[in-house]
């Protein structure tokens, strides 16, 4: 997409609030010429933070004001009640109302997801958004969703899920017919619980290419493109894969670091252990679309760090370079049964 693309930045959401969004957009300004940034928040402290942290990347940066946050420990149902002004929301309104082609918070997931739904509204032919975001995996980089929007799901909602997620790969990565599959207990037909059971009998009277049941080792294997499964299992699945990398990042260090020809070992491999690190670093896949809503929300992890929200910033960018949107709604429509 040629020009310029304007993103909304929630600047003080997230554990780390402006310590973290200051550093993360100037980082992403800096990778992508053509970005500008509406830095959402409490007009004085955003500006008073790009003051102390000044760059050339400063007169592509707007300041919108906001007089609220929401906390990470608030419920949804009352920052969407109370917190009208929050730059949560004010983010989001930018979105519906066109100044922003996409917003970017680190905020509480459940409020994001509430608040983005009553602002922007779902697709027609979803219940429910779904979180997606891409896995680490010795080929390929499957997608998954739900990853915690939705804790149960019925088989139609898995069904629409599957569409949603098949629909972000075709835009995304230009594959025609992405393999779709389901998370489950096991691999055979009889594993599972109804919802499951009914969602894989839909899926293969569907135009999607299903593949069937996929087990837990199978997302890191890249054997779909598309994993789906409810909120619950998702956050779960994402939240282990993402401690077994740092195990993995743990163990390396603390045996390279045993002894001095340990340590000499290190010095020789230290180029295949800085790529192995890059591949298994969660900060590298930060940024999960919030999928099914009429519009572009990326939500970033609560803890990232500058760098790794700068990543949700570039998947954000990278999604309305490719016209994901509109590309998932004639997707969705072609998907539509009659």
């Amino acid at each position: 997409m040629a020009g310029t693309i304007t993103l909304a930045i929630d600047a003080m959401g997230g554990d780390h609030g402006l310590k973290t969004t200051v550093d993360a957009a100037l980082l992403a300004l800096r990778a992508a010429p053509a970005l500008h940034l509406l830095m959402v928040g409490d007009e004085q402290a955003v500006a008073t933070a790009f003051a102390q942290a000044a760059g050339a990347e400063r007169g592509r940066i707007e300041i919108i004001h906001a007089s609220e946050v929401v906390a990470m420990d608030e419920s949804p149902s009352k920052a969407l009640r109370n917190k009208k002004d929050s730059s949560m929301r004010v983010a989001i309104n930018l979105v519906k109302d066109g100044r922003a082609q996409g917003a970017v918070s680190a905020g509480n997931t459940g409020a994001l997801m509430a608040t983005a739904k009553f602002v922007l509204r779902t697709l027609p032919g979803i219940d429910r958004p779904a979180i997606c975001a891409p896995m680490p995996s010795s080929k390929g980089r499957p997608y998954m969703l739900d990853l915690g929007a939705n804790a149960e799901c019925t088989a139609e909602q898995l069904m629409q899920f599957a569409v949603m997620g098949s629909a972000l790969v075709t835009a995304l990565h230009e594959v025609e017919r992405p393999r779709v599959a389901l998370l489950n207990i096991g691999e055979e037909e009889i594993k599972g619980n109804d919802a499951i059971k009914a969602a894989s009998q839909a899926l293969k009277q569907s135009a999607l290419h299903y593949i069937g049941y996929v087990e837990g080792d199978g997302i890191f294997r890249g054997e779909a493109d598309v994993v789906v499964c409810d909120g619950f299992v998702g956050n779960i699945a994402l939240k282990t894969g993402e401690g077994v990398a740092r195990l993995v990042r743990d163990f390396i260090k603390a045996e390279f670091l045993a002894s001095p020809f340990s340590k000499l070992a290190a010095l020789i491999a230290r180029p295949v252990l800085t790529r192995l690190a890059a591949r298994i670093d969660p900060r590298n896949y930060n940024g999960a679309a919030l999928l099914g809503l009429n519009g572009l929300v990326i939500k970033s992890h609560g803890g990232a760090d500058a760098a790794s929200f700068a990543n949700a910033i570039a998947v954000a960018l990278n999604a309305v370079e490719h016209d994901l949107i509109g590309r998932t709604r004639g997707l969705i429509a072609a998907a539509a049964p009659g």
